[in-house]
């Protein structure tokens, strides 16, 4: 009797210790957890762990979760689980039990999570909104305690380097805020935040090599939330930044490939030609249309295989997740050509499905309205896959803007570019839904642009604020930060101020010069009128053919008429306004928004040489 109990206490604790040397095997189960009542209610689990695809049977017994089917990888290391989770399911946690044959060889908990259903979150970003683009390693540094963390690839902190980290973060970005509200911003986009363990230039976020988690060096999964959270509780908004075209070399799927087709691979390393053309070119090679689209974006970021259903699973399923848990308001897309556009139409349908009023825009750097175009949804110009891709990233007018205050104008250049391009808007299903930008991360800071000439720079600033679209500020636009892109860190300095240390701190008037306050206090002026002025959201557009380097626009609607003239001259002149009689009959008075000074509008005013005024008629 002794023996037998004996031998049953060892044959015991022999089969539980194999079945916690295989639950401790079961290194990740992705997504971190789901949540109850979600339209999204069949996902598909990721299980990782060492050889877990040799167990031959999976059960989920507790009532709530279905288990529809089990799919083995040709990596022993994977099972893909789709479940499907009830409309009587209940928050808490769901065993999912492993076995081998018929002997149990562990078991994982898997956590369903009540919705909150007082969080706010799914917004959609619309042309009521002025974006904000942060770097967040540039901006603010609120916790130096997770500058450097250990056993990471990239543990270097250097501000003195472009291409170190400099230790900005969510927490700094939170302390910001308010500065941000008080400049007029309405949208926080910050380039891409989640893990980026790669051993150089991490600091940018762009080859991410985990989908589930925050950098540690920014923050942890609640500071995002927080952030999402304080935004809302200011009656702001969060655009995430999305890149489901590539990761980073180091992304755990890549380090441990769960089948062979996992990515786009070729037998020698193949970087995309960066020519969109091929994708829409009637007389296109297949050869330079595969190299376009699968093409490794870069020898550190490899290309996903789109065409790979357990790959669309998995990118999909993040980015629901993320809207879900952060509160997230709408995307911006990263390198949207060369995704694969019928998964990219799916991937948007999936998530309206949930978020009906989700928006998305994305990044279309090509050299053409048609181009641009032909991303979009609503099939407009030879599109054969509607993409409903809602707005891009308006390069043509980014491009139109820089040479009409730099060139003289002529038949088609100069401030003719800017009207031709913006006359062009009948080929985009929504052009209001178009991002306006002056510069970003990847292109040369425009008061460089403009070769640090304020009066030009101003007048850039009063077209973006006043024209059709989404208008999107890059962090320190307001303090004329200035650089070329040549090398692209330069355009990435630190914002003086957000750091310990700094001799100057530029968020305060007292640590601005002269130029930078009176700067900062003209995009305050225009970015609060533009807030509570729906006209600039969503009023008509009027603009009349540039004449002697005078281009006019009128943004209206039944309540106002904003009125908008642009001398691109290198001298002052006098414009005559009885040309504009179709939009200003009606009104007697103009007043300067900018300094409040009112004058009779049908006398012929004044500019000074590449002046902009902005004038509200009544």
């Amino acid at each position: 009797m002794k023996r037998r109990t004996f031998g049953t206490l060892v044959l015991s604790s022999l089969l539980l210790l194999a079945n916690q040397v295989i639950a401790q095997s079961i290194q990740r189960i992705e997504p971190l957890h789901w949540w109850v009542g979600m339209k999204t209610n069949k996902i598909q689990l990721v299980v990782y762990g060492d050889a877990i695809g040799e167990c031959t049977q999976v059960k989920i017994s507790k009532p709530g979760i279905d288990l529809l089917s089990v799919h083995h990888a040709d990596n022993k290391n994977y099972l893909f689980l789709d479940i499907h989770i009830g409309a009587d399911a209940q928050a808490g946690q769901y065993p999912i039990e492993f076995y081998k044959g018929n002997k149990r060889a562990g078991s994982f908990s898997y956590q369903l999570k009540e919705r909150d259903s007082n969080a706010v979150k799914a917004q959609g970003i619309n042309s009521s909104d002025l974006i904000y683009l942060i770097m967040p390693d540039r901006f603010a540094n609120g916790n130096p305690g997770n500058d450097i963390v250990k056993d990471m690839r990239e543990t270097a902190l250097n501000r003195d380097s472009m291409y170190y980290r400099h230790g900005g973060d969510l927490e700094g970005v939170v302390g910001k805020l308010d500065y941000l509200q008080d400049l007029g911003i309405t949208s926080v986009w910050l380039t891409p935040v989640l893990t980026n363990d790669m051993p150089q230039a991490s600091y940018h976020g762009y080859a991410n090599t985990e989908n589930y988690h925050i950098d540690p060096r920014f923050g942890t999964n609640a500071d995002y939330k927080r952030l999402g959270d304080e935004l809302h509780r200011r009656g702001m908004k969060l655009v995430h930044d999305v890149v489901p075209n590539h990761v980073g070399l180091y992304h755990w799927t890549v380090v441990d490939k769960p089948m062979t087709d996992w990515l786009h691979e070729w037998p020698e390393f193949t970087q995309t030609t960066y020519k969109d053309q091929t994708v829409f070119d009637p007389y296109a090679s297949q050869d330079d249309r595969r190299k376009m689209e699968k093409g490794w974006f870069d020898t550190t970021m490899p290309d996903m295989n789109q065409t790979n259903p357990y790959v669309r699973n998995y990118i999909t399923q993040s980015h629901i997740w993320w809207i879900e848990e952060a509160g997230i308001d709408g995307f911006r897309i990263d390198t949207y050509p060369y995704n694969d556009l019928q998964f990219m139409a799916d991937w948007t349908q999936s998530i309206v499905d949930e978020y009906p009023d989700f928006t998305f825009f994305g990044e279309t750097w090509v050299h053409s309205v048609p181009n641009q175009v032909y991303f979009l949804g609503g099939q407009q110009v030879g599109q054969s896959i509607d993409t409903k891709l809602m707005g891009v990233t308006d390069f043509q007018l980014n491009y139109a803007i820089g040479e009409a205050l730099n060139k003289e104008m002529d038949w088609t250049g100069g401030v003719n570019k800017l009207y031709s391009v913006l006359a062009a808007d009948y080929q985009y299903p929504h052009p209001e839904c178009n991002v306006l930008f002056l510069d970003n991360h990847d292109k040369d800071r425009f008061f460089s642009v403009v070769e640090e000439d304020i009066t030009k720079y101003k007048s850039a600033v009063a077209w973006l604020m006043t024209t059709r679209g989404i208008p999107q500020l890059y962090y320190g636009t307001e303090i004329l930060m200035k650089n070329f892109s040549n090398p692209d860190g330069l355009l990435r300095e630190d914002f003086k101020g957000g750091f310990s240390g700094d001799a100057v701190n530029k968020f305060e008037a007292f640590g601005r010069t002269g130029d930078e306050q009176d700067m900062w206090r003209y995009v305050k002026t225009l970015a609060n009128y533009r807030k509570n002025n729906p006209v600039l959201h969503t009023g008509k557009t009027m603009q009349f053919v540039p004449e002697d380097g005078i281009y006019v626009y009128f943004r209206y609607d039944d309540d106002k008429t904003i009125m908008v003239i642009m001398n691109t001259n290198k001298e002052s002149k006098m414009i005559k306004t009885g040309r504009f009689a179709e939009c200003i009959q009606n009104y007697k008075q103009a007043k300067n928004i900018m300094t409040d000074k009112v004058f009779n509008i049908h006398e012929d005013l004044s500019l000074q040489a590449k002046e902009t005024m902005v004038l509200e008629l009544f």
